[in-house]
């Protein structure tokens, strides 16, 4: 078997950048010379093994980086887009779409930026016409996807505020002890009432109040987000500065969004809950036991453990409403999801509302021949009271099937028997089987066949896709 190039141009360019060294001096500290180095930079010649020997080696740089990152999900955002019909016809081949991918990631960004700004306001412009021309914000991207694309490009990893997190976390006292004290050296009280408000901070009479509405899991990861914010408030701000959101809107949300990753790294601090994993094979329930947190908090806690140098089985995690709306979504595999509506109706994670408090394994095998091992779970969030509503979600964990040897779930099934593996996509729009008995809607990059004298599962045939 033919083994694969390795161009990684933009990470190299990435990890000199970050070491703030010319290509000279980065180049004498690799043991090549300076035409070799530009033409590794440029993706004119792949990354040979002296050189990502000599980068680990000389930098301690985690070589899985050269190969991973954020590519492939790029690659996957810009078929989505470039399937838009506002584009002309032909979409530009895989191959193109990852040389720009990986050779000019900056271009990829600004065009799923004006991609994004263009459907937004496409959609207003279909309710709101009157409001053109009157409210610049129609033209930005909407702060929750803002956010939503800030986690998602940094692989939901944001190692300072781990870091921070775990540290909070250590010693023998309990998360409890140690949130109980802090407060009690701020001068801040702690109570709780049968408010269905989760949690409520008054800094005039610095009381915190948690909802005995809620679970034990959730009370704890309030009281850590309330933590967050008295106490790493420096860090945060850092962070969202880096990040510059284009409204106080997003920046608002994402500073939510931070102080919600400092809760679960301090509920699930890093190594103790990678070490966790391994000696359990990745048991949720086990994992939920040993940390009272919950079953979703275990699950996207284990798509996140992506520590350069210590990482964990790379996971993609998924949370689904009852329509089939993607809440949450983040991959540290291959699989990567759709952008706008909803996730692919074969997949198991869909399933799971018909089995309350089971769950489901699935071998899947997506268009581009990667296999993955899929679970998923319902998980109801009570409102409290009879007449409070239930909330229903689904989620869906899942790995390429090289790792499922590590899941305990994955013991009794057949890995290697290619029928046992079922057919999934990302979306309809951008998936390009032409035989699936689900699709709702044709694909936008591929031409139909209409013929009235013939009918099978859908009123038309989908041509071949010829290329890569």
């Amino acid at each position: 078997m033919a083994v694969q190039k390795l161009y990684a141009g933009a990470k190299l360019r990435e990890i000199r950048s970050r070491l703030q060294l010319t290509q000279k001096e980065f180049a004498a500290r690799l043991g090549v010379s300076l035409p070799y180095l530009n033409q590794m930079e440029n993706n004119n010649r792949p990354v040979s093994t002296a050189v990502v020997l000599a980068l680990a080696r000389e930098f301690g740089t985690d070589v899985t980086e050269l190969s991973t990152g954020d590519s492939e999900r790029m690659v996957t955002d810009l078929r989505e887009a470039l399937a838009d019909p506002v584009f002309p016809a032909p979409a530009p081949s895989a191959a193109d779409l990852r040389l720009v991918a990986s050779n000019a990631p900056g271009v990829a960004r600004a065009l799923l930026a004006l991609h994004r700004a263009y459907r937004q306001t496409h959609e207003r412009l279909a309710s709101l016409d009157e409001a053109l021309g009157r409210d610049d914000r129609m033209l930005r991207a909407s702060p929750w996807e803002e956010v939503r694309d800030f986690f998602h490009y940094c692989d939901n990893y944001l190692d300072a505020v781990d870091r921070a997190a775990e540290h909070f976390a250590q010693g023998p006292e309990s998360i409890e002890a140690k949130a109980g004290k802090l407060l009690e050296r701020r001068s801040i009280g702690l109570q709780f009432s049968d408010d269905p408000m989760l949690r409520r901070y008054d800094p005039q009479r610095r009381i915190l109040t948690l909802s005995t509405k809620a679970t034990g899991a959730t009370r704890r990861f309030q009281l850590l987000h309330q933590i967050a914010l008295l106490t790493q408030n420096e860090l945060l701000e850092a962070t969202l500065d880096l990040a510059r959101f284009q409204s106080d809107e997003a920046r608002g949300i994402a500073k939510i969004g931070l102080a919600n990753y400092f809760a679960g790294a301090a509920l699930l601090p890093y190594r103790a809950f990678l070490t966790a994993a391994q000696e359990t094979r990745h048991d949720l329930e086990m994992l939920a036991d040993r940390f009272g947190a919950s079953i979703e908090q275990v699950a996207h806690r284990l798509s996140t453990l992506q520590r350069p140098g210590a990482k964990g089985v790379p996971f993609y995690f998924v949370r689904v409403d009852q329509a089939g709306t993607i809440t949450k979504r983040h991959s540290a595999t291959r699989l990567q999801f759709a952008r706008y509506g909803g996730a692919c109706p074969l997949w198991n994670v869909h399933q799971a509302f018909e089995t309350p408090g089971r769950f489901l394994r699935q071998l899947a095998e997506t268009p581009d021949g990667v296999r993955y091992f899929s679970l998923a779970r319902d998980v109801s969030k009570s409102g409290g009271s009879f007449r409070a509503p239930v909330r229903r979600y689904a989620i869906g964990l899942g790995c390429e099937i090289r790792h499922a040897e590590q899941l305990t779930y994955a013991d009794d099934m057949d890995l290697s028997h290619p029928q046992a593996f079922e057919p999934i996509g990302i979306s309809c729009r951008i998936c390009a089987r032409p035989d699936c008995h689900q699709r709702s809607v044709p694909p936008l990059e591929q031409e139909l066949r209409i013929d009235p004298d013939r009918r099978g599962v859908l009123p038309y045939a989908i041509a071949e896709q010829s290329g890569p």
